[in-house]
């Protein structure tokens, strides 16, 4: 998205679109049908349910949204970057589709309401509405610019209806003798059509989100104008209910589509806002649907000719010729109860799939979603529950053909073969799981950067027994969701001639061990010349395909040949594209009170974003519960603290990780690091440090400046990001 494209904030571009669109025909032409059906408990029930689903839907959103930059296309964009192009097509088409019919569905509200004028009467309906689709068309044509600065204008007729009709029906309220309390049902009507009627009342939230990518700061916007809107329009709708039932009559409601004017203060302000109201939903729906469109055609999921431009520099004009096409067929073919059940079905289908994309984004606890909007993963779940219900409930074939849509769409974008495997039938679905896993992940050309980083860690442990610290913090980086391997290396001097027997019985003890502890962790020993070979050796050949492993942990060697040989390692290791870290475990201190950790970064060398993601992951572990994460950096002087607390900020934020940044002011410029590091990580129970690589002829004066350092402060966390460019220097 270029930058001048970006042009609105929360308000303009997520909330008002929003409220518009939600308070729009349901609202002055269909509530008062709904709500003589319902009456007052179950028409609470049903508004209350509609709001409840919309509300979950955009709690889920929120999340994604607040997770990963959300790009043109709105909930297409959300559910084809969450679970892939295939779904995202499958839901994708028929979300436009419900769009464009949603054109037509406000456009025929406008009209009915317009012929309620004597003027109008004769005027045949569909002319009336073919000509408004045009100038809509015509309107969103010339560009969102222009579009949005009308709904203020309609914003504040909205407002005016409203007042009018609150202010008619509180005067009124106590003059009705029987209120629609309880349920009164035409013959053909239930719950489920009702909420059938009603429902695309709350699709308006697919509005502002749409317009994603001409928003200013999306994963701001998006939540914040999403969740106000829904909790304003469900609070008028649930209060409009109320006032109908002890207002109006229950014949009037079921009989006078305009018997919100009959209450009204000033009755021609209702009429106003039934025009304004609809207008401005299919205003809103005008807007959405091309660039639903237009991110699906950019996708290849239908033919990219669709993305043109036709000359603008931001708005999808052929899109919204195809959206203005198909409005104008629904204009002749349907009415407004005939159309809403269809739009229904369409939108709660999307709305089931943002839901299951939060929800297993969450579930699964993938290392790269992380959103600042956090949602449990049962609320999604629910939500989604809620959605596929409300489907089956409102009409089962109906459910079952957009199902048997979606799958169609998805079948014919996914166009891969189908295999047999051979074998026990469980052995076999697990197996072909794996292969398609494994060689999927292998065509897959993304690189995963230190955000996205899923740790595929390689332990040498020896026995884990005897380095019991290495196995806790194996298990605390990897969460129960990254890939685990204790290694033991036997060293013997003639490695072929070595009992096979041998490397079996140490991998059957890590086992045992892995079993006893129930960790989620693989076990393998291999025989070796000596050590530096054998970590070489397992390092490249350890893994399949792009499922390799991406970092080595060693513990900090007690002696000075042990740590020379470490930094030699150390190059080798990151040239072979492993990061690397070392744990020096303070036996008297061990991880102490695990409420602090801190780490340390000098603003170059490229180990922050990998640092801060271990610091993430284990300060997300239980046993970490309580723990707080400092990002701390050194400066010579207080004039570069505003600077280098901004830049820290912006890098905490960036990485979507919870730490506190913390600058600290060298007494003397001449102070070395390594003091500086001593005094302020005393009270840490662990401190996390960047490395960087040294020459070989460097490599034992730079090990003991470590191992003084280290031994020093703690238990400490020696890190080298291998998927740096450059190797600077990252700590001292």
């Amino acid at each position: 998205m270029t930058r001048s494209a970006a042009r609105f904030g929360t308000f303009a571009g997520v909330f008002t679109p929003n409220v518009l669109t939600i308070l729009g025909i349901i609202l002055f032409l269909r509530i008062g049908e709904v709500t003589g059906n319902a009456g007052l408990w179950h028409g609470l029930a049903l508004v209350g349910l509609a709001n409840l689903i919309s509300l979950l839907t955009g709690l889920s959103l929120s999340a994604i949204a607040t997770n990963m930059r959300i790009g043109a296309g709105g909930n297409y964009y959300v559910i084809s970057r969450s679970l892939g192009l295939e779904v995202g097509g499958a839901i994708g088409i028929p979300l436009f589709l419900s769009q464009a019919i949603s054109v037509a569905f406000y456009v025929i509200g406008f009209t009915e309401a317009l012929q309620a004028l004597p003027s109008f009467t004769e005027l045949d309906s569909r002319l009336i509405s073919s000509a408004v689709v045009l100038v809509f068309v015509g309107v969103a044509y010339i560009g969102a610019d222009f579009a949005l600065k009308i709904q203020f204008v309609i914003l504040a007729v909205l407002i005016v209806a409203l007042a009018s009709f609150i202010a008619g029906a509180v005067g009124a309220i106590g003059q009705l003798e029987a209120p629609v309390l309880m349920p009164n049902y035409q013959p053909g009507e239930s719950f489920w059509t009702m909420f059938a009627l009603f429902f695309p009342a709350v699709t308006g939230i697919e509005v502002g989100t749409s317009l994603s990518g001409d928003l200013k700061d999306p994963s701001r916007s998006i939540p914040r104008g999403t969740i106000s809107s829904i909790l304003v329009t469900a609070f008028i709708y649930l209060l409009i209910v109320v006032l109908f039932v002890f207002t109006v009559p229950v014949e009037g409601l079921l009989t006078d589509n305009l018997a919100m004017q009959r209450v009204a203060l000033v009755p021609e302000a209702i009429l106003a806002g039934v025009w304004a109201s609809t207008l401005s939903s299919a205003l809103g729906s005008v807007l959405a649907a091309p660039r639903t469109l237009q991110a699906i055609a950019r996708d290849a999921v239908v033919p990219r000719w669709l993305t043109a431009q036709l000359g603008s520099p931001t708005e999808p004009r052929m899109a919204v010729l195809i959206t203005g096409l198909i409005a104008l067929g629904v204009t002749w073919a349907g009415d407004i109860n005939a159309v809403a059940p269809v739009i229904a079905m369409f939108f709660l289908n999307t709305y089931g799939m943002v839901n299951l994309a939060a929800g297993i984004e969450a579930l699964v606890s993938n290392p790269s979603y992380r959103p600042r909007f956090k949602v449990p993963w049962w609320v999604s779940m629910i939500g989604a529950l809620g959605c596929y219900g409300a489907m089956f409930l409102i009409s089962a074939p109906a459910t079952l053909v957009a199902i048997f849509i979606s799958y169609g769409v998805f079948f014919a974008l996914q166009r891969r073969r189908l295999t047999r495997a051979w074998g026990d039938v469980r052995t076999g679905i697990w197996f072909a799981l794996a292969r398609f896993a494994l060689l999927n992940l292998e065509a897959s050309s993304d690189q995963i950067d230190a955000k996205n980083w899923r740790p595929n860690l390689i332990v040498f442990t020896g026995q884990p027994h005897n380095r019991q610290q290495l196995v806790e913090l194996a298990d605390w980086l990897s969460l129960g969701q990254g890939i685990v391997t204790f290694f033991q290396l036997i060293t013997q001097k003639h490695a072929n001639q070595a009992s096979p027997h041998l490397r079996e019985t140490s991998r059957r003890h890590i086992r045992q061990f892995i079993e006893e502890h129930q960790m989620k962790a693989f076990a393998e020993a291999e025989i070796v010349h000596d050590f530096r070979e054998g970590v070489l050796m397992v390092a490249q050949a350890h893994g399949i395909g792009n499922l390799d492993s991406n970092a080595i942990l060693f513990g900090w060697s007690r002696t000075l040949e042990g740590r020379s040989a470490q930094m030699e390692l150390l190059s080798e290791l990151v040239e072979l594209k492993k990061s690397v870290l070392f744990l020096n475990y303070d036996m008297e201190r061990g991880f102490g009170q695990r409420r602090r950790i801190n780490v340390w970064w000098q603003g170059r060398g490229g180990n922050e974003d990998l640092m801060l993601l271990l610091a993430h992951f284990i300060e997300q572990h239980p046993s970490w519960r309580n723990c707080a994460v400092y990002l701390l950096r050194v400066v010579n002087s207080a004039e570069a603290v505003p600077a280098t607390e901004a830049h820290m900020t912006t890098v905490v934020h960036s990485a979507r990780v919870d730490a506190v940044p913390q600058i600290i002011v060298r007494e003397n410029p001449q102070q070395p690091l390594a003091e500086v590091i001593r005094q302020h990580s005393q009270d840490a129970d662990l401190t996390i440090l960047g490395m960087r690589l040294p020459t070989s002829e460097e490599a034992t004066v730079y090990s003991e400046r470590l191992n003084n350092l280290v031994c020093a402060v703690g238990s400490v966390l020696l890190v080298r990001n291998a998927q740096v460019e450059h190797d600077l220097l990252a700590t001292e």
